[in-house]
């Protein structure tokens, strides 16, 4: 932070008026006219007017301007600014999140990054009949926020290997709304743990098309091999249960 605020043009020894006891005040006076003209032509007094300045921001304000610098020059570091997201990914709807095809989620669950991930976690924010109804193999069904707390955050998941990653993959029946939603609020529940910029989990991804378009390109990535609806007419009581407890 200090390297991005010091000012070469700053002098450890500018010499600053003192004004002795007793003495009176230019205020009111012809003085005060000429004075500030020169104080305000001098680049030295200009500079140290604002370093002064910035050195009065707030630490977070000094870490924001590092956030924004460091995202200007790399958009695709994970969280915590330590690295490139691994995942290749695509646009979607939520610019301010980061989404991978079904194509890349079925690399995942191949094996083809395993090399680069010590666990990944499929999150699966359906309603529980529709995770019944059909799911990708070895997600974890967390419908609700206190779920995805007491799962995700009272027992962090910590890579054995410092080397690998731990990587979360959210997702609903079409992840427009409840995937993306619990994403952000597990970064969110995230941050506030840590000192900026330091997280838990600094990897988060989002599938795009959700479990309908990656249960049609690849069903044998899932078990059973279905597809339960949010809106299946059986299950108009439970729906109706969850998104109360979902507000």
């Amino acid at each position: 932070c200090q390297q991005l605020f010091r000012s070469p043009s700053v002098s450890s020894n500018v010499p600053r008026p003192v004004l002795k006891q007793g003495q009176p005040s230019d205020r009111d006076t012809p003085i005060k006219a000429k004075r500030r003209r020169r104080v305000a032509g001098s680049p030295d007094q200009e500079a140290s007017v604002e370093l002064g300045v910035l050195l009065e921001s707030s630490r977070s304000a000094q870490l924001e301007e590092i956030k924004n610098l460091l995202a200007n020059d790399d958009e695709e570091l994970i969280g915590d600014f330590s690295k490139p997201h691994l995942l290749p990914t695509v646009e979607g709807k939520d610019p301010s999140l980061k989404y991978i095809s079904p194509g890349t989620m079925a690399a995942v669950l191949t094996g083809h990054f395993s090399s680069f991930i010590e666990s990944s976690i499929i999150v699966d924010c359906r309603y529980p009949y529709e995770y019944e109804g059909g799911h990708i193999k070895d997600a974890v069904n967390l419908p609700l926020q206190r779920d995805v707390e007491e799962f995700l955050l009272e027992q962090p998941i910590v890579p054995l290997d410092a080397s690998k990653r731990v990587i979360i993959i959210f997702h609903c029946e079409f992840s427009v709304e409840r995937g993306p939603k619990m994403c952000k609020f597990l970064r969110e529940r995230d941050r506030s743990c840590h000192e900026y910029p330091q997280l838990h989990y600094p990897e988060l991804y989002v599938l795009k098309g959700g479990y309908r378009d990656f249960f049609f390109q690849f069903p044998s990535h899932c078990e059973p091999r279905a597809y339960q609806p949010m809106e299946h007419p059986a299950f108009k009581e439970e729906l109706g249960k969850f998104r109360a407890q979902s507000r």
